[in-house]
């Protein structure tokens, strides 16, 4: 069991950042690999980014590649979500998730943190 709590998130202009951090308790963190989806009001939870168990591979939606970076710190047993140059459209609901494979897809992991709201005013 792992559970996943997410903070950072909050209200800022757009071209601005903001950095996600997700912490996790219980068993075997590093053992996971780590995804952020995000649900924006009326729309489906998507797919933001994910990153393999030892931090050496990522991917990213296409609508936030260079933009946002996903790190992990097994030690502190965290995962990190850096998002810069914000946009209005990056409005939403910021999950993260743990599970067996780096998937793109929600039904690819199996715990879930409750969110943190990031508001990105235009």
């Amino acid at each position: 069991q792992v559970q996943l709590v997410e903070s950072g998130g909050g209200l800022v202009q757009a071209g601005g950042s903001l950095r996600l951090s997700c912490a996790a308790s219980g068993r075997s963190f590093a053992t996971y690999a780590m995804g952020w989806f995000r649900q924006a009001p009326g729309k489906e939870r998507e797919f933001v980014a994910a990153i393999h168990w030892r931090g050496s591979s990522t991917t990213f939606a296409d609508s936030v590649k260079g933009r946002f970076t996903i790190s992990r710190d097994n030690a502190k047993n965290t995962v990190y979500l850096q998002m810069n140059t914000l946009k209005p459209e990056d409005t939403a609901v910021y999950y993260c998730a743990a599970g067996p494979f780096r998937a793109t897809t929600s039904n690819g992991y199996d715990y879930w943190g409750q969110g943190t709201q990031v508001i990105v005013s235009s």
